[in-house]
């Protein structure tokens, strides 16, 4: 499988670059800098390229089976890079034919209640509302989408490698510590990318109370 990945620069996006060569997908890492250049592997493409550019991501796209996004960015708020990264990314998918895409957002956009989402409780922390309004209009533009979507919402990120002790939970916060090791999220992404359990749903996960890396 051809996999483009977007964001691949970026803590979770190179566990994903990793992890996906390790199990023989092939890889287009899609790119602003040279990143990808300073490991050599016959199954990976460094793709140069600006999320923004429809055009250079349709190229991205050309011959891809599906997408992998962890767009991130500053969480002030201002920068769009996660909503209108995702709208460019969307409508280019469109374009290829290229149906399936799992991507990251935020815990705040998993349902708090059958009503109410997280980030518009009470108690939320205001610091975390802009860039969960961020993930909320990515969130959006798969949804409005007839694409087979899903989106994986983390609690805390920590650069830490796959270790196999971790929970998922459709719409939902998963049980545990609310946070999840990069490298974990990276696994979950690539199985759900053919495992097709959580298609068209957002989903909760976090790392399990005692868990560490595997060797």
């Amino acid at each position: 499988m051809k996999i483009t990945v977007f964001g691949a620069t970026g803590m979770v996006g190179k566990h994903l670059v990793n992890l996906a060569l390790e199990r023989d997908f092939s890889v287009r890492a899609f790119s602003r800098d040279a990143w990808a250049n300073r490991r050599i592997h016959p199954n990976l493409e460094v793709f140069k390229g600006y999320v923004f550019q429809q055009d250079e991501v349709e190229a991205a796209l050309a011959g891809a089976d599906a997408v992998l996004s962890v767009l991130g960015g500053a969480t002030d708020g201002i920068d769009k890079t996660r909503s209108l990264g995702m709208k460019t990314i969307v409508e280019a998918m469109g374009k290829t034919g290229v149906k399936r895409i799992v991507a990251v957002g935020g815990m705040g956009i998993l349902n708090a209640n059958d009503d109410t989402l997280i980030f518009h409780t009470e108690k939320f922390p205001a610091a975390y509302k802009p860039v969960s309004q961020e993930h909320f209009k990515a969130y959006q533009f798969l949804a409005a989408s007839s694409l087979d979507w899903t989106m994986v919402c983390p609690p805390t990120i920590v650069d830490g490698g796959f270790t196999g002790s971790y929970e998922t939970k459709e719409d939902f916060p998963a049980a545990g510590k609310f946070q999840i090791n990069a490298g974990d999220l990276a696994d979950f992404m690539l199985k759900e990318l053919t495992g097709n359990q959580f298609v068209r749903h957002r989903v909760g996960i976090s790392n399990l109370s005692k868990c560490a890396a595997k060797t």
